[in-house]
């Protein structure tokens, strides 16, 4: 499935923005953990600054007003039932607003550590419902079931969490060491780095 032009627009429009953050924050960090000589863990570290990274490019899509807006829907499932299944309205505005929080969901879950649901899922509702009530005054909608699916995207999100916590507690004791998880952490942000130099069509 490729992506939507709206997906392209927004990475184009808030790159900036993300290189300033990255350096800034990393800069900050790295400074903070030296004066405090706390121990440097490059894949803590990583989750960190990825949680920051999708929280901007998920105000990046949920404020973009280049969107076909219908009107404003409080009745539940009524905007969901409008979409053909398997259609290009239905990936994008039923399984793409399940998606784009699936994210949020695992970084929550990570961050409090909860084995319960009830916190992650209450972080989510507000913030939904916080977007979808900012969405109605820069020229968007509100609609409820976009809070229905985003919150079905962060219970799968916890759901992740839950389910690598329960592999990674039964690995190998040599498989849960730090370095193992910082050398998976290197491999992808080699892989990254070369997805945004094949992008941005640089060849080394």
């Amino acid at each position: 499935m490729s992506l939507p032009k709206e997906f392209y627009t927004i990475i184009n429009g808030v790159w900036p923005m993300l290189l300033i953050f990255i350096v800034v924050l990393t800069t900050i960090r790295i400074c903070y953990i030296i004066e405090k000589r706390e121990r440097f863990v490059l894949y803590k570290e990583f989750f960190s600054l990825a949680f920051v990274i999708y929280i901007l490019l998920l105000f990046g899509l949920v404020t973009n007003t280049d969107v076909q807006s219908y009107g404003n829907n409080f009745i539940p499932f009524k905007e969901i039932m409008r979409y053909n299944f398997g259609s290009k309205y239905f990936i994008w505005n039923v399984v793409g607003n399940v998606m784009i929080f699936v994210p949020f969901g695992f970084f929550i879950s990570l961050y409090l550590g909860s084995q319960k649901l009830n916190k992650p899922l209450l972080i989510t509702v507000i913030t939904s419902l916080t977007i979808e009530t900012v969405q109605m005054f820069i020229g968007r909608s509100f609609d409820i079931d976009d809070i229905i699916l985003n919150c079905l995207g962060g219970i799968i999100g916890f759901l992740l969490f839950i389910g690598l916590s329960a592999i990674q507690k039964h690995l190998p004791k040599f498989l849960q060491r730090d370095i193992v998880y910082n050398l998976l952490t290197v491999l992808i942000i080699v892989i990254i780095i070369i997805a945004v130099c094949n992008y941005w069509g640089i060849v080394f």
